[in-house]
């Protein structure tokens, strides 16, 4: 990924990830005789001037693919300098469309596990776009400061099993020992179910009891001159110079607060969702909404452009 000062001017490019109920999603085989034939790629191509990327995305799937858009939401941006061009490219995640995809221009096709890709090569844009695919709609935040160890616990198992796979370790009034104990603990609990854990703030503590990451506070992000080692991070923003910085430092994720009102800050409004999606306009990491959510957002979420929710206390 390069920033848009080091690739200009940039073609822009609108992408589907036109993805099934059980998560695979569609990629296609460059044909013959177009530049790098024989990699794959999500369906998609050059806007026209002047046209919005989802009506080049509706023309695109049409023209390529045979099938009519119902239903598709903005979701990352980046830009990407290959040797001989610099592209923009618009991702959006299609989830409702009619038609059987066939290749009409006698590509091939393949509906991929964003966490197995098979085929091969894929153009290397998409490698970050695959590592975003692997993040869910829900990254939960623990409570057990409110609700008691014993009494999460029992309640972080039951969301495990209901499909949870990403939490956020954050306790800020745990004293040491116990917020160690119990990170330990909701490591092994969810590990056991393929679920991810980043640890609020504390790098040293997320290596220390085997967590998947960090989650850094905005305060922290905005400090830092160098990402933290690690496999995965995320950072907390709630603002456009919060959100530039987390992406000059290649975070993974952000969750960008609050959108609406909250019980544990009573009196303060929200951004709303359209402040929200003008924040994250072509942005190039994944973002969460946070702030009055529930598992029962991730639709209107992603209608404004976010990967999914956070949630703390609608979740348990």
């Amino acid at each position: 990924m390069t920033s848009r000062a080091n690739c200009m001017p940039a073609l822009d490019v609108a992408v589907a990830v036109v993805q099934r109920d059980d998560g695979r999603v569609l990629m296609a085989e460059r044909p013959v005789g177009k530049p790098w034939a024989g990699y794959w790629e999500f369906p998609g191509g050059k806007m026209e001037t002047g046209e919005p990327p989802l009506a080049a995305l509706r023309r695109e799937l049409h023209e390529e693919l045979g099938i009519e858009l119902d239903a598709a939401a903005p979701w990352i941006t980046f830009d990407y300098a290959y040797p001989e061009k610099c592209v923009r490219l618009h991702f959006y995640r299609v989830t409702r469309w009619h038609g059987a995809p066939h290749g009409r221009e006698g590509q091939q096709l393949s509906w991929e596990d964003p966490s197995a890709v098979a085929v091969d090569p894929v153009l290397p844009a998409n490698t970050t776009v695959f590592k975003a695919l692997q993040l869910p709609s829900i990254y939960a935040i623990t409570n057990a400061g409110k609700l008691g160890v014993d009494e999460f616990l029992e309640r972080l198992d039951a969301a495990l099993v209901r499909g949870l796979r990403l939490i956020q370790v954050r306790e800020r009034e745990l004293p040491s020992p116990q917020l160690e104990t119990l990170a330990r603990e909701v490591v092994v609990r969810a590990h056991r179910c393929g679920a991810r854990v980043l640890i609020n703030a504390d790098i040293g503590l997320a290596n220390k009891v085997g967590a998947d990451g960090v989650h850094l506070p905005s305060q922290q992000l905005m400090a830092i001159e160098d990402p933290p080692s690690v496999s995965l991070w995320a950072a907390s923003c709630h603002n456009a110079a919060e959100l530039k910085r987390a992406s000059e430092l290649g975070a993974d994720f952000v969750v960008l607060s609050p959108v609406l009102p909250t019980a544990s800050h009573p009196g303060m409004a929200g951004m709303g969702w359209a402040a929200f999606a003008a924040l994250i306009r072509d942005y190039p990491l994944p973002v969460y909404a946070l702030g009055g959510m529930g598992p029962d957002l991730v639709d209107i979420a992603w209608q404004y452009g976010a990967q999914g929710v956070s949630v703390l206390s609608g979740m348990w």
